[in-house]
């Protein structure tokens, strides 16, 4: 009987990798997540989409690599000692996503997290599935397939 309800708590809660854009921290399903690295040298390629910052070469295998700073709309930075690359699967595509930092696994209540206000400023609400509320602070969960829209993931695939 005690088995039974440990594995319903389990199934209400989510499990989310953390990162930071500037003063924001959002929060993405762990299971989209195939590995998070540091940078590398970022290969530019002529002609792509503005929000692709270039291509790099992971284990024989070329990703497209994506600043989340600049499609949120927000001033480009210097990568740092901080900043990562959160290699991602959307739509049978591999992406990488560039943060300012990795933070951490998350385990939240799925009831903690409420639909994204109808008024979100400074990001586009389509991309957010909900907010989480934490003790301290509030999570952006992000949904990762309306992140990209299906022009910009045909403007990829050509990348």
């Amino acid at each position: 009987m005690e088995e039974g309800k440990k594995v319903a708590l389990d199934a209400e809660l989510i499990q989310l990798v953390t990162f930071s854009i500037g003063e924001e921290e959002f929060g993405v399903n762990i299971l989209k997540v195939q590995e998070i690295i540091r940078t590398m040298e970022i290969t530019k390629v002529p002609r792509a989409p503005t929000f692709v910052e270039g291509v790099i070469n992971l284990r024989g295998k070329v990703i497209p690599i994506i600043d989340l700073r600049s499609k949120f709309g927000l001033q480009c930075r210097e990568h740092d000692q901080n900043t990562r690359i959160i290699v991602i699967e959307i739509t049978d595509m591999i992406v990488g996503f560039v943060v300012d930092s990795v933070s951490e696994v998350l385990r939240i209540p799925a009831s903690t997290v409420e639909p994204p206000p109808p008024v979100v400023s400074g990001l586009e609400s389509e991309y957010i599935s909900g907010v989480g509320k934490l003790e301290d602070r509030l999570l952006i969960l992000l949904d990762l397939n309306r992140l990209l829209s299906s022009e910009e993931q045909e403007q990829l695939a050509q990348v």
